[in-house]
């Protein structure tokens, strides 16, 4: 039976080495490249069954290599690779269709989980960053749906920001130049989005997500 393909791409290449070791014993490694346009190219001429790419490349980031290629019909299931932890990101990855999001620091222990749960037809997203109590392989509909959830618009991430700075509804409404009942709506919709119950809630995800900084 003749092992499955993966193409790896990784601007850094200590990692794309290291990354080479973990792969090349499970499935044919059929290129290794470091940047975003080179993932274009290679991707069309190897054409392979897994992708396995950072999101921070030069030329060309990972999603939109991945948007691009997807776009074009590639069929490959991807798996993203990166240092960032932000569940934006995540979301994002997921919504291009990606089928994997794996932390580079826990790489040796998920990434071959990952590569498997995304040629089964699942998804699979780090532990430490999958919300909800999620443990890696997930539905990948319900993930990316849940993940979504998270995206909020420039005016939300305002909104939240004054909440979480501890402004009143009416001095949210000055500053943005709207109603405080509107502030009020804006609130109560960002904190059902996120499943926040309290204004502590509120305050934390600002505080996660560099919205505010801790005193």
């Amino acid at each position: 039976m003749s092992r499955k393909r993966v193409l790896l791409a990784d601007d850094h290449r200590i990692v794309a080495e290291g990354l080479k070791s973990i792969l090349a014993e499970h499935y044919e490694l059929v290129g290794i490249v470091e940047n975003g346009r080179e993932l274009l190219r290679a991707a069309k001429a190897t054409e392979p069954d897994v992708i396995v790419a950072d999101i921070s490349m030069p030329q060309l980031n990972g999603l939109d290599a991945v948007a691009q290629l997807k776009a074009e019909g590639c069929s490959a299931r991807i798996v993203f690779l990166t240092m960032h932890r932000d569940l934006m990101y995540a979301a994002k990855a997921l919504a291009l269709g990606a089928s994997g999001f794996v932390l580079k620091h826990s790489a040796s222990n998920e990434l071959l989980g990952a590569i498997t749960a995304a040629l089964n037809g699942d998804t699979f997203v780090s532990p430490e960053i999958a919300p909800r109590g999620a443990t890696g392989v997930v539905s990948g509909q319900a993930m990316a749906e849940q993940l979504e959830t998270a995206e909020l618009t420039a005016r939300q991430r305002e909104v939240l920001q004054l909440f979480a700075e501890g402004k009143s509804a009416k001095e949210v409404a000055a500053a943005l130049g709207i109603s405080p009942r509107t502030a009020e709506n804006h609130k109560h919709r960002i904190m059902t989005q996120l499943s926040l119950t309290s204004t502590a809630d509120l305050i934390q995800y600002a505080l996660r997500h560099g919205l505010i900084a801790a005193e």
